[in-house]
């Protein structure tokens, strides 16, 4: 604030934008009003810090032995009497002009934006007025009926002072007495503030606020906060088991994290970080963080306990801390959302956050299952919501393969082991891994030894065509109709093994097929590739968007069956029983059955049948048929 006339000696008026600004302070915002405190303590560190660097070339002040700290005291007080809070700190300390300078200007021209968006209709809470408009001291008004600032400056000649205000248009500054060096506020607290006047709040709001303030805060006797902060240590000075309880403190959470990541770097920002990926998704029933988003520190002082902006949505199961001097303390939720600096921070801290994933995933492949097992539908995600991440994420990815064993694997190892003619990265959509094992559109690959890719997320069927290609390779559904496969050193002879089934029979049952599945397929014919199985439905060419059927399917959406081609497998014994029954009853209910079996359970195979259990009357009926002519 700044002064506009001086009435008495020591009596001084605010101008009016200020005092419009002070009234919304003192009758308008009651949300967060715990901040008070941390905005004092923030200034009581500045104040000592100063202090450090003025003893660093002049030893000749005030009090040059006395201990850097910060005194919270509650004064007993008749009963009748409103409560009181004094907070002391031993820093630089003000003299009467310094008084009348530091605690009588906040930026104007923030003042009047303020106002002007206030008139327009705009809402701001504490944290977003303090830290655009640079009023953090006076936040002491959302719960001070009047404040009492004592100061001694460290220079020896210099005489005590005191600054009084009640929170209205005028502010008073006059002679005091105090020995010794720093600042004392002594804080009136209003009605219905009275609960700050309890040593247990306090220190309860030093530790969510102010833990690691560089310097000792005591609340009565005990000293209320670390001191030290975790992330600005050494990690090389770190135990384990720090990190571990560090980690509890914070979360409440009782399961060990995953992954701990702790670094600090200068270039391009300055930043120290400490943070975890947690052992389970979702949050335990006793956990104290329940929003996501990390812990921004700026010279070691909270600024926002739920930063959602450093990371991106996809990261922000990652809890911890981020802490900044480049930051200004009194940064807001808006300043950082359009800070250039943010966006630094959060490339470093992202950039930092994915190579430890990459390298978790090289040297501890159980831990990193587990890790996918919970957080890979995040990195799908990703693909969908931030195209720009794709090549961040396909590192990370893991899935079951045909060659794989039940283990999981990334893309890279699928590359690095694909046969020298391929040119593409098979996959095959399905709803469960065995599903995908047993798929029938395995048969060629299985026969010619090359790796196809389980897709069994309904995430897969989302991103794969916005996945297109990995490091050169493109990625290949296995069901398009007439894909062209490597010539590779496996054959398909043992197909061969089966007699072929006679050319009229067979084609009398593609006549069947043609007739009982009408308009649900676009065409019948005999595959080049079946081996194991009877049939198997593939996209025609001209297929669009084949992979939004599994998902309008999953979402309940208005579905309708895609039509597919059917291919038959003319070497396969249950075929050619149903292509002799085709030519010896082509009027035979078991014929239809069958067919329309065959059908339903090729769509259960590609994960496109709206109901399978809608298949159970049919199967029992085909039952009921087939032991009647057993018996018979």
């Amino acid at each position: 604030m700044t002064t506009e006339e001086q009435t008495t000696s020591d009596a001084y008026h605010f101008k009016a934008e200020i005092k419009q600004v002070l009234h919304i302070l003192v009758h308008s915002l009651y949300q967060d009003r715990e901040i008070f405190l941390r905005e004092l303590i923030s200034n009581a560190s500045d104040a000592m810090t100063r202090m450090q660097f003025e003893m660093l070339t002049n030893h000749d002040v005030l009090d040059p032995d006395a201990e850097l700290a910060i005194h919270i005291d509650v004064p007993e007080v008749a009963e009748d009497e409103p409560k009181k809070i004094i907070i002391c700190d031993s820093g630089i300390g003000m003299t009467k002009d310094e008084l009348v300078q530091n605690l009588g200007t906040i930026a104007q021209s923030g003042a009047r934006e303020f106002l002007a968006k206030i008139a327009e209709g705009a809402t701001f809470d504490a944290n977003d007025l303090i830290g655009q408009f640079g009023v953090g001291f006076y936040s002491v008004f959302m719960v001070a009926d009047e404040v009492r600032v004592v100061s001694r400056s460290h220079k020896k000649r210099a005489k005590a002072a005191a600054w009084l205000c009640d929170g209205s248009d005028t502010f008073r500054v006059e002679a005091a007495e105090k020995e010794d060096r720093g600042t004392e506020i002594h804080i009136t607290l209003r009605p219905d503030a009275a609960e700050f006047a309890n040593e247990w709040k306090l220190k309860q709001i030093v530790k969510k606020h102010s833990d690691f303030v560089r310097y000792p805060i005591y609340v009565g006797e005990a000293q209320a906060n670390q001191q030290t902060s975790l992330w600005r240590q050494r990690p090389s000075d770190i135990q384990p088991d720090a990190y571990r309880d560090f980690y509890r403190q914070m979360t409440m959470e009782f399961e060990e994290p995953l992954l701990t990541v702790h670094f600090a770097t200068d270039v391009p920002v300055s930043v120290h970080a400490l943070l975890f990926v947690p052992g389970k998704r979702e949050p335990g029933i006793l956990a104290s963080r329940k929003e996501p988003g990390v812990m921004l520190y700026s010279h070691n002082v909270l600024i926002q306990e739920y930063c959602t902006d450093l990371l991106p949505v996809w990261l922000q199961f990652v809890d911890g801390v981020v802490d900044s001097e480049d930051l200004p303390l009194n940064v807001s939720r808006e300043t950082v959302q359009n800070n250039r600096l943010m966006a630094q921070l959060g490339k470093t801290i992202r950039g930092r956050l994915l190579r430890d994933l990459k390298k978790m995933g090289q040297d501890d492949a159980e831990k990193y299952e587990k890790f996918w097992n919970e957080f890979g539908r995040y990195f799908k995600e990703a693909v969908a919501i931030d195209p720009a991440a794709k090549e961040d994420v396909l590192p990370l990815y893991r899935y079951q393969s045909s060659k794989s064993d039940g283990k999981l694997i990334s893309l890279d190892d699928y590359v690095a082991r694909m046969a020298e003619e391929q040119e593409a990265i098979y996959f095959v959509l399905s709803d469960t891994v065995a599903a995908a094992a047993n798929s029938p559109h395995l048969d060629p690959f299985k026969a010619r030894g090359l790796e196809v890719l389980y897709w069994v997320d309904p995430l897969d069927a989302l991103i794969s065509p916005l996945l297109a290609e990995y490091k050169g390779k493109p990625f290949q559904n296995v069901d398009e109709a007439d894909m062209e496969l490597p010539n590779t050193a496996a054959t398909e002879t043992e197909t061969d093994e089966a007699t072929p089934i006679a050319e009229p029979d067979l084609n009398r049952f593609i006549g069947a097929c043609v007739t009982t599945l009408g308009e649900r397929v676009t065409e019948v014919r005999v595959s080049k590739v079946l081996k194991d199985s009877p049939v198997r439905l593939v996209s025609p060419k001209d297929a669009q968007n084949r992979e939004m059927h599994r998902i309008q399917r999953l979402l309940d959406k208005e579905y309708e069956i895609p039509r597919k081609i059917l291919e038959v497998n003319g070497r396969h014994p249950l075929i050619a029983n149903l292509a002799q029954l085709a030519t010896q009853q082509p009027d035979a209910p078991l014929l239809t059955m069958s067919i329309e079996q065959l059908y339903a359970n090729a769509l259960v195979q590609e994960g496109l049948h709206p109901n399978p259990a809608d298949m159970l009357p049919q199967i029992q009926s085909i039952l009921e048929v087939a032991a009647a002519q057993a018996v018979q």
